[in-house]
């Protein structure tokens, strides 16, 4: 095993940063309007994948293999503040003429920038920037990897950066008696509406507009659970840590086939969980690891 993660270490010192000089964007990029949609440089398999970010850019991925506050990370208790959301000042008005939707090719996102929102957070004001999802889930809830994760990013005027992570969990087409008993259990209207143009976005580097966007119903079922708080990083390159987040314990629902066709799109976007808050970088921890002698090796080999 160690002999393996030397090989992988030695690849990630030849690949060239060549993609960091052409700029490593991601979601949180402000763009001038009417600028084409940028189609990320960093991806989630391969050479571009989350274990070789900081090869990409060396002076300002760093943090991505250095970082011991990193996200995602497994939701247990000890790694968080539970905090009831009931009393948590979130404003987020309905997108009556609707939002435009982009394909970014490391994640799909709704750009919230226009229509605007308002979340509260220790007595800073963040204003809602964009919202994008992962499938899988990033965070784990208790061990558990969802289906999806929705992650609303929202930012003050100094750049501070506050992100609410929402998971997507999946539920068949209800009856009408089913919607009576349950009514929590239905797909999200806002969901479904958002990705009934996912089509439309299919293409890296593509937009569309949605239908109008009902965000009051979100808000309704935020309001409803609680947020899991900690201090952790964004999960793209550059990794940067000091990020607010606020995982709801309330979970979103998608019909199976509006799943299947987002994740036709969208494909594997999540990165992989980091250590515990505090603790070591995984990827630094790997380096360290020793590689055994050819003799050390031989005789495990004879011991077999």
């Amino acid at each position: 095993m160690s002999s393996a993660i030397s090989r992988f270490f030695l690849l990630a010192a030849s690949v060239t940063p060549a993609l960091g000089f052409c700029g490593a964007r991601t979601h949180l990029d402000r763009r001038a309007e009417g600028e084409e949609v940028p189609v990320s440089t960093f991806g989630y398999t391969g050479t571009v994948g989350p274990l070789l970010w900081s090869q990409l850019d060396t002076a300002a991925n760093g943090l991505c293999s250095t970082g011991s506050n990193q996200s995602p990370i497994n939701m247990v208790e000890g790694q968080f503040k539970l905090v009831s959301a009931c009393d948590v000042e979130l404003d987020i008005p309905d997108a009556t003429e609707g939002a435009t939707f982009e394909n970014l090719g490391s994640t799909v996102e709704v750009v919230m920038k226009e229509v605007g929102g308002t979340f509260v957070l220790e007595g800073k004001n963040y204003t809602l920037e964009q919202f994008h999802f992962h499938h899988p889930s990033e965070h784990l809830d208790d061990g558990v990897s969802m289906p999806m994760e929705m992650h609303m990013v929202f930012t003050t005027e100094a750049e501070e950066i506050a992100v609410i992570g929402v998971y997507v969990d999946l539920v068949d087409s209800p009856t009408v008696l089913q919607l009576h008993l349950h009514p929590r259990s239905a797909p999200s209207t806002l969901l479904e509406t958002i990705f009934s143009s996912i089509g439309d976005i299919a293409t890296p580097g593509t937009s569309t507009k949605t239908k109008p966007l009902v965000m009051s119903e979100l808000v309704t079922q935020l309001k409803a659970g609680s947020f899991q708080r900690y201090s952790g990083s964004l999960t793209t390159p550059p990794c940067s840590e000091g990020v607010a987040w606020s995982v709801s314990t309330e979970k979103l629902r998608l019909s199976k086939s509006t799943y299947q066709a987002v994740r036709d799109v969208v494909g594997f976007n999540s990165r992989y969980p980091q250590n515990n808050l505090g603790e070591q970088n995984l990827l630094a921890m790997a380096s360290g690891a020793a590689a055994p002698s050819n003799s050390t090796a031989a005789r495990r080999r004879w011991a077999m």
